[in-house]
């Protein structure tokens, strides 16, 4: 029997030994380390007549490289998000792509929690005075959470966990999303409302929001400058949601008093410079201008920046798995579950 080739790239070590023990019998596993990008062309030869492929949130999936892959019917994202993936060519191509709809609505919005408390208390700023010896209260005042409005910016699972979390803080709970959830509305005291009010109410703002063509700097200059002056704001969403440009200039201002920053704008060139130092003419003008911004945030006090890990925890990685492969088990018996596309 002829197995079905199943590319995996992004393959960490501590995914290897997961994937090789629940491979199907009907699948041949093949596991690169590499984004998909970055690894195509090395491993062509042992990938071209791939059925299915999978890739983690920093593999980039243009039609160009997938149209390389003829026999390719099944794209399976080991994320949520999907804005990755060429999904017009998928649809030209009948290429069918699915998700990861469910595995860290508690990891991500305790990730987000964690940036909060870290930002409003000032955690990191304290640790590296004491470091260097210095202990200087007065530059350390934070604030308290209860009694604080935040606005919660898309109430899918995540954001929904969020909300429950905020609701344990004591604080009020504005949110904005075009299909409210009416059990959250009383289970946690949640205020749907438009997303000018959320703007001008909220002393925290959080977003939960996917990535998609409508929302594409969703927070710009205009959405800054309707928050309150000195407005805390968290994004562990997708960094496209959110200026690069009008986020620094909102933070110099103090219109901004503080960030937390799981995701940004060209985070993947800032992750790996060395290698697009290389490659200049592969980058595009606009993502190396956010690079830089993003380079004079990570010298900010009162900005945390983290590298994209709010769903790693050992628990949402094996939901992930478990899923992905769920999803390929699916594909295998003509059946496709997850999908976006």
């Amino acid at each position: 029997m002829t197995k079905v080739k199943t590319v995996f790239f992004d393959i960490k070590d501590y995914e290897e030994e997961i994937l090789s023990q629940n491979q199907p019998e009907e699948c041949e596993f093949i596991l690169i380390k590499k984004p998909f990008q970055d690894g195509f062309d090395e491993n062509y030869e042992q990938i071209k007549d791939a059925e299915i492929l999978s890739v983690f949130t920093s593999s980039k999936v243009p039609g160009e490289l997938l149209k390389k892959l003829p026999n390719l019917r099944l794209v399976t994202t080991r994320s949520t998000g999907y804005n990755n993936v060429d999904l017009e060519y998928c649809k030209m191509a009948d290429i069918k792509v699915v998700n990861v709809p469910k595995y860290g609505e508690c990891t991500v919005a305790e990730f987000a929690f964690a940036l909060l408390l870290n930002v409003v208390r000032k955690i990191s700023e304290a640790y590296k005075e004491l470091q260097e010896g210095r202990i200087n209260l007065q530059g350390l005042i934070g604030m308290d959470l209860q009694g604080k409005t935040i606005g919660i910016i898309g109430t899918g699972a995540i954001g929904c966990h969020t909300a429950k979390i905020a609701h344990g803080f004591g604080m009020n709970i504005l949110s904005y999303d075009p299909f409210p959830k009416e059990d959250i509305k009383e289970k946690f005291s949640v205020q749907y409302t438009e997303l000018d009010e959320l703007l001008k109410n909220s002393d925290i703002i959080s977003v939960h929001a996917p990535s998609t063509k409508e929302n594409f700097h969703m927070i710009n200059d205009k959405a800054f400058s309707k928050m309150k002056d000195g407005v805390v704001f968290i994004n562990t969403a997708r960094g496209e949601i959110v200026d690069t440009g009008a986020l620094y200039r909102a933070l110099k201002s103090g219109k901004v008093g503080g960030a937390g920053l799981d995701v940004l704008e060209c985070e993947d060139v800032l992750a790996r410079e060395e290698l697009f130092l290389t490659k200049m003419d592969c980058v595009q003008r606009e993502c190396l201008e956010n690079t830089l911004i993003n380079h004079k945030m990570l010298d900010m006090p009162n900005v945390i920046v983290t590298p994209h890990i709010a769903f790693d925890t050992k628990e949402a990685i094996r939901r992930i798995l478990n899923t992905t492969l769920d999803n390929i088990k699916a594909y295998i018996n003509s059946d496709i579950i997850n999908k976006v596309a």
